[in-house]
């Protein structure tokens, strides 16, 4: 009797730690560094330049601090630029569960920039606030580069980069533009557009765990029945 309870409470312990393993194992974000080839406008003609861009987003209350790093210049400036006077701003491009853009800024460059010399970029921060479930897509617009009081460059990707970041944003209730709750009535409540995503905040989390835990059981259960069976034998 002993031997039996201890294999049926490692059986049910080991079921709890696999169901366990698959909640926490799908990662929350992929990023990945994308070559941006950009073709930038400036105040002494065309310049063009490939960068190495880099999305990453850190969890921040009821929204993401998104951080923009490039690995390489841009564009240059046949005058020196002086300490503070070159801020850099951006936009992301969203996709998937949202849409529209996230505005991302740079700080000034902390040393003077010498001419001809490649405009380091840096990295730049914004914040993105999901309305809404899903995995959403950023992906490297355009660029600022704002130098001595004016826009002195601004560089559009012409590459059509792939998204160096996918978000995987769970755990919202509600929200403008959450899809709206069953009625019961059977009918489709989204409009006809059949791209809404179904709900998957804190209650429904609590009903999945739940569920979760009564799989738990019942594998333990069959696993005791099993080993009586085996016994009475």
């Amino acid at each position: 009797m002993p031997n039996r309870r201890r294999t049926t409470a490692g059986l049910t312990a080991a079921v709890a730690v696999a169901g366990a393993a698959v909640l926490a194992g799908a990662p929350a974000a992929q990023a990945t560094v994308v070559d941006v080839n950009y073709a930038c406008v400036t105040k002494i003609g065309p310049k063009s330049a490939v960068s190495p861009v880099d999305i990453k987003a850190v969890k921040s209350g009821s929204g993401y601090t998104i951080t923009m790093s490039f690995e390489k210049g841009v564009s240059d400036s046949p005058i020196e630029l002086p300490k503070g006077v070159m801020t850099p701003r951006a936009e992301l491009v969203l996709g998937g569960a949202a849409e529209g853009t996230v505005k991302v800024k740079g700080t000034p460059n902390t040393v003077a920039i010498p001419p001809d010399t490649p405009i380091s970029i840096g990295t730049l921060t914004g914040t993105f606030t999901p309305k809404k479930n899903g995995k959403v897509t950023f992906t490297a617009g355009k660029l600022i580069v704002h130098a001595l009081g004016m826009d002195a460059a601004e560089c559009t990707p012409k590459n059509n980069p792939k998204p160096s970041l996918e978000l995987d944003v769970t755990g919202l209730a509600g929200g403008g533009d959450a899809p709206p709750a069953d009625d019961g009535n059977g009918e489709d409540d989204d409009n006809g557009s059949g791209t809404e995503l179904p709900k998957t905040g804190p209650l429904d989390s609590a009903m999945a765990l739940g569920t979760l835990g009564g799989t738990v059981l019942l594998t333990g259960a069959a696993g005791v029945l099993w080993l009586t069976r085996r016994t009475a034998r």
